[in-house]
């Protein structure tokens, strides 16, 4: 659909925004924006039939155009892949392999299902054509491909009227001449094409053919999304958030779509990691509780990169295996507007299916079901009379109708009985979600703090720090929208990769690989930005014989097989020091940081104390109710107490005490602990 044109002000002298970060998620879109150096943040409701309007609304209450800095980290591919609405795609390969991307790995998705259902692929089996070539791992050409074969192929895909059109070839890493002759050729239909030598040059033909295959299904639908929320920017430098948490510039964002999939819970982290450090821990687990989902990660682990996030080079997306950097995040269905409902078997359960922002929870007044927002309405610990700045009143008596339906169902006394359990089962997966990033990974949360943001994170800081034994939790400031706040100062971020196979010992090889990615992430940041570029180097490595490899820094070149030691001593529990390494896939990131706009503080507002009801462990509290600026930095209150702060809650539980901290953050403390 053709975008709406926006008005042109660039010939008015009506001033525009410095900087705007925007984050989409299912319920909410989130934006910080700063002008004339004070910073605005705020929320407008998404819109997720049509993502491009909601943005557009927010960039226009922002004041974005010419001039302006946007940073925007979306949802939009990864719901394109989750919901499988992307374009119909023609998928090329070596004569042979068109089954590939059924057959996979032969694994089971579910090892004690009777009859398990695998994801099916992107592109069904009519629409895979085999090409008749062949290439050795080595480069060696034993099948050359002919004038005749390109024809033919050509034919055979504009016969399937395709969208978009992946090419993916045996070996095509190692030697991509085929591969990008065939590209070439296909360009002549006038759809995107996608060659996975170009997108991902590593081993693993079943990965690699799977991640360019998403790539195409999403190319169309990303690319009129990105070109909309361009137009709405009025002249704005619109660049994207990838997996990695760095951004890129719209255009090339467009051309990789499926280094999105992460866009939004990666933004968070570098600020999430960075409001950690200010209050004197180094490392935290984070939560991010939104409408739809919960993500959590470890930042300042052992495995973890120079910066402190965590960083891995392949992951699963809705079925779908994906090569690439991302930031390593696991994410849960257990939002804010994730739904509860009583299973076949009488059982509660509480997501994934969420209520989106279309009805939306009960609470909304749109009779949407009862859903983790509206047992917190009930139970009093959501006290505001609306979410998102006032945008949307709560209708509390909708809310407390809905957790009654369901307390009838669980065969429970009360709507707070009812709200009381959701919120325990909703904890119970949030829980299992911290575990899995943490104890799971070989990392102790007892040493690290829980930094709770989204606009529901706060909610559940005490129980969740309480149940893993964490010494605090950190609620930062701005914490409903740290990510559209990280979106903005993660800075620019380029990565390349390739695969080798080579000796760890042969460091010509080595510098002479590294030198090329290097040129190629330097060449795409702009020539005055390019001396800038601060480069990180990261290799892959294995003993020679195994299956899988680890990551580890890889400058300088020496002492590189130390490090891959060390990395394997902490994961496995041994390393044999003796063992001849091969270095697998090489990788280089060009980083150039961006910083914020220089805040003017405003003059703070002390607020008013009031009391609320709270029902909480089973038993109904009077506890203060106040906002966060009403806390002077230093100045602290006892549990129970609601905070409350644009567009997110915090929860003091009996038993904690909340003190703010110099740079604004809210820490949370067993009461007793400093």
């Amino acid at each position: 659909m053709a975008a709406r044109r926006a008005p042109d002000r660039s010939a008015t002298s009506r001033p525009v925004a410095d900087a705007i970060g925007v984050d989409t998620g299912g319920t909410f879109t989130d934006v910080v924006a700063w002008r004339a150096g004070r910073r605005v943040a705020f929320k407008v409701p998404s819109t997720p039939r049509d993502p491009a309007r909601a943005v557009a609304e927010a960039l226009e209450r922002a004041e974005a155009g010419r001039g302006t800095r946007v940073r925007h980290g979306s949802t939009v591919a990864t719901n394109a892949l989750l919901e499988r609405k992307g374009a119909r795609v023609a998928f090329v390969t070596t004569e042979g392999f068109e089954d590939l991307l059924a057959i996979g790995r032969q694994d089971r998705p579910d090892l004690y299902a009777l009859r398990p259902r695998r994801t099916p692929p992107l592109v069904p089996s009519e629409r895979r054509i085999g090409v008749r070539e062949r290439v050795t791992a080595g480069g060696r050409v034993t099948r050359s491909l002919s004038d005749a074969e390109v024809a033919r192929v050509v034919r055979r895909v504009r016969a399937l009227r395709p969208e978009a059109v992946a090419v993916g070839l045996l070996h095509s890493w190692s030697a991509p001449a085929h591969e990008r002759r065939l590209a070439r050729a296909l360009t002549a239909l006038g759809v995107p094409v996608c060659a996975s030598s170009a997108l991902v040059p590593e081993i693993r033909e079943y990965e690699r053919f799977a991640t360019t295959a998403a790539n195409a299904f999403l190319l169309p639908r990303v690319g009129d999304y990105l070109a909309r929320v361009a137009a709405a920017g009025r002249g704005a430098d619109l660049q994207v958030v990838l997996s990695h948490g760095g951004t890129a510039p719209a255009a090339q964002a467009a051309r990789e779509p499926v280094r999105q999939l992460l866009s939004g819970p990666a933004a968070g982290l570098r600020a999430a990691l960075a409001a950690a450090r200010a209050c004197g821990y180094a490392r935290a687990l984070t939560l991010d509780v939104g409408g739809t989902s919960t993500d959590c990660a470890f930042l300042g682990g052992r495995d973890t990169g120079d910066d402190g996030l965590p960083r891995r080079r392949a992951r699963e997306v809705a079925g779908v295996p994906v090569l690439g950097p991302t930031l390593d995040v696991h994410t849960v269905g257990a939002g804010g507007g994730s739904i509860a409902r009583l299973d076949a078997g009488g059982v509660l359960c509480v997501g994934p299916e969420s209520a989106g922002a279309d009805p939306g929870p009960a609470c909304y007044g749109r009779g949407g079901p009862a859903t983790v927002t509206d047992a917190l309405v009930v139970l009093g610990l959501i006290a505001a009379e609306s979410l998102a700045g006032g945008a949307l009143p709560l209708d509390r008596a909708a809310a407390r109708r809905a957790l009654a339906g369901l307390a009838r169902a669980m065969r429970v006394p009360s709507p707070e009985a009812a709200a009381a359990g959701v919120l325990r089962v909703a904890e119970a997966r949030m829980e299992a979600a911290l575990r899995t990033v943490s104890v799971g990974c070989g990392e102790d949360p007892r040493g690290a703090a829980l930094v709770v943001f989204g606009g529901a994170g706060g909610l559940h800081a005490c129980a969740l720090a309480h149940a893993l034994g964490m010494p605090a939790a950190i609620w930062p400031r701005d914490a409903g929208v740290l990510c559209a706040l990280g979106a903005l100062e993660g800075g620019s971020r380029r990565e390349r990769s390739r695969s080798l196979l080579v000796d760890a010992r042969d460091t010509a090889a080595l510098r002479r690989a590294f030198a090329a990615l290097e040129r190629e992430v330097r060449a795409s940041f702009a020539p005055a930005e390019r001396a800038r570029v601060a480069i990180e180097r990261r290799a892959e490595l294995r003993v020679r014989g195994q299956a899988h490899e680890l990551a580890v820094a890889a400058w300088p070149l020496a002492g590189l097989a130390e490090r891959f030691h060390d990395a394997h001593e902490r994961r496995y529990g041994f390393a044999d020091r003796t063992a001849v390494l091969e270095v697998v896939t090489v990788e280089v990131g060009g980083v150039l940081a961006s910083a914020p706009p220089r805040e003017r503080r405003p003059v703070r507002s002390r607020g008013e104390r009031t009391r609320v009801r709270v029902r909480h462990d089973g038993r109904t509290w009077s506890a203060w109710a106040l906002e966060r600026d009403a806390l002077a930095p230093g100045e602290s209150v006892a549990g129970p107490a609601v905070l409350t702060d644009d567009g997110a809650t915090l929860w003091v539980a009996p038993g904690w005490r909340a003190r703010r901290h110099v740079g604004g953050a809210i820490v949370l403390t067993p009461r007793g602990r400093a």
